[in-house]
């Protein structure tokens, strides 16, 4: 697992040069990723406008900076992701501004269809589901995970799922009127929650 996480970061983008690549590539008419298609183009086009958006208007709140600025070892926070994914423009600037919060975390990105064994190691419930997060010591192991969603967005697509089957179009629009009105609030919460449990799997 080491090697295929060491060979991943020596593939990784900075948020910066990620936002670059998605940029660069709809300039060709292209997203990222092995599979091109006038859909993820567009889906692409549309979270670049909201990154840039949520780039000025995220605001990381005094509880969650305490709570991060208590990290004092090196941290790697690598996320797989595509510029195509709605969840992950929601929530790629938060965990930015999160991560920028302490000079201990290095933020890294890779593209989850050119890390597929990466990818493959950290499925959830059997899918190749992202943005996924891990968040790695100074040796680059693994301390924790996050999942493609917060965690009431979470609980919303398992329990829409559990009574529809499926997602649709309909509740893909009601789950991005959430993101807009949680404002990242939840993925705050939750990297609270899991630096708190980082530290009391230390003490």
């Amino acid at each position: 697992m080491k090697k295929i996480i060491e060979e991943s970061l020596e593939n990784s983008y900075t948020y910066k040069e990620f936002s670059a690549l998605v940029r660069g590539l709809l300039d060709e008419n292209k997203a990222t990723g092995h599979i091109q298609s006038e859909a993820l183009t567009n889906y692409s086009l549309l979270n670049d406008k909201r990154m840039k958006r949520l780039n000025k208007t995220i605001q990381i709140n005094a509880t969650t900076i305490a709570e991060i600025k208590k990290i004092n070892e090196p941290q790697t926070w690598l996320v797989l992701t595509e510029g195509w994914c709605g969840d992950a423009a929601q929530n790629l600037p938060v965990i930015h501004k999160i991560a920028a919060a302490n000079k201990q975390i290095n933020l890294q990105l890779v593209l989850r269809d050119d890390q597929e064994d990466l990818m493959n190691l950290f499925l959830t419930n059997g899918a190749q589901a992202i943005p996924k997060l891990l968040i790695l010591d100074k040796q680059n192991n693994v301390l924790q995970t996050w999942e493609p969603r917060p965690t009431i967005a979470t609980k919303m697509v398992a329990d829409y799922k559990a009574r529809h089957g499926a997602l649709d179009p309909e509740f893909k629009k009601d789950l991005q009127i959430w993101y807009n009105k949680n404002k990242g609030q939840n993925v705050q919460d939750d990297f609270v929650a899991l630096i708190k449990n980082l530290k009391r799997k230390d003490a």
